[in-house]
């Protein structure tokens, strides 16, 4: 299980790769990692926003 600061870090970089439109599979953890969810987590929100933003546009 990953530390409280190593979870944070996994958010921001999912956040990150959302905002950036990577593809999901750019998670740098491996698939049974808490650190893993933690990216989806951070991920998927930020991912969502940036399609809704492209569609504004």
């Amino acid at each position: 299980m990953g530390t409280r600061e190593q979870i944070v870090e996994a958010i921001e970089r999912g956040k990150t790769a959302g905002e950036t439109g990577e593809e999901p599979t750019a998670c740098p953890y491996p698939v049974d990692s808490i650190l893993m969810r933690a990216w989806v987590k951070g991920y998927a929100p930020a991912r969502r926003r940036a399609r809704e933003g492209d569609r504004a546009e």
